[in-house]
């Protein structure tokens, strides 16, 4: 493992961090998809299945572990489901912006993805919350959401791609962190399934999965890199899978030199690390004489 453990750095000491993430989408995905899902009562129930059953399973779960994590809620799904906001509330754990509707901000305005923005923030703070981070829907911010996140005074975005260790971004607004995830730590690509709208069409073995986390926790501990682990509580959520869970995070605990941290605590961690220079993204250019089909 590496030997590169500096308690002053992002990591504090440990071979790798974990953060254990969990996206509370409910409805909102397959609404983004399109209103019309509304009346299909199979698909609704299906993701409903996450703030009513999965999240308390997740959050005794966790209580079991004795370990932190991060609550991506959105918007509408806070107000549809106000008591499961308040139980990871009790529960001690972080809740953090996932946007108000799930609608990617690759497909808005700007105008457009800042009034969603606004109005998550307005749905969270009905409950006293003052998010310290923000996730775009289906990892998609625009290369305007860092400002955003900024304006607004969020210390964190975890949406981008290319790093598997925070970093930080200079925005005219100030500094966040970025934490970055994975599709290989989404449990979304393990275990989703719907006839219609296909988000998925494999329904993996929890058992593969679990190996495969481990795998990388244990990939990580070597190159000193961050598990932002994502998972969805209509999926996660379900018996098998979440025993899988289980698996992974206490054998992440008997290595010894990984520390589990919300996202919160991690930004300040990695805004506080004099090792990280902030630099501004680099947004693409795409020639239309290279590239003529938009």
């Amino acid at each position: 493992m590496t030997s590169d453990l500096d308690q002053s750095g992002w990591r504090q000491g440990a071979a790798c961090v974990a953060a254990l993430t969990f996206d509370v989408d409910a409805e909102s995905p397959i609404l983004a998809a399109g209103r019309r899902y509304a009346d299909n009562a199979m698909a609704m129930t299906h993701q409903a299945f996450g703030p009513k059953v999965g999240v308390p399973r997740i959050l005794q779960m966790l209580k079991d572990v004795q370990q932190p994590a991060t609550f991506f809620i959105p918007g509408v799904t806070a107000e549809r489901y106000p008591r499961m906001v308040e139980q990871v509330l009790e529960s001690g754990h972080e809740i953090a912006h996932h946007s108000h509707t799930h609608r990617t901000a690759v497909s808005m305005t700007f105008d457009d993805e800042r009034a969603d923005f606004d109005r998550a923030l307005s749905a969270l703070g009905r409950f006293g919350i003052s998010p310290k981070g923000h996730r775009a829907a289906l990892w998609e911010p625009s290369w305007q959401t860092p400002l955003l996140v900024a304006e607004y005074g969020l210390k964190y975005d975890s949406s981008l791609m290319d790093a598997d260790v925070p970093y930080l971004i200079e925005t005219p607004a100030g500094t966040v962190a970025e934490l970055p995830p994975h599709w290989s730590l989404d449990d979304w690509e393990q275990y989703a399934f719907l006839p219609e709208p296909k988000i998925g069409e494999v329904i993996q073995s929890p058992l593969v999965v679990a190996d495969m986390w481990i795998h990388e926790i244990d990939a990580m501990r070597r190159h000193g890199a961050l598990f932002m682990l994502t998972c969805h509580p209509f999926l996660t959520g379900r018996a098998g899978r979440l025993e899988s869970l289980r698996t992974v995070i206490e054998t992440a605990l008997e290595r010894g030199d990984v520390r589990f941290s919300t996202c919160e605590a991690l930004a300040e961690a990695a805004l506080g690390d004099a090792a990280l220079i902030a630099g501004p993204l680099n947004p693409v250019t795409a020639s239309a004489e290279l590239y003529p089909d938009y």
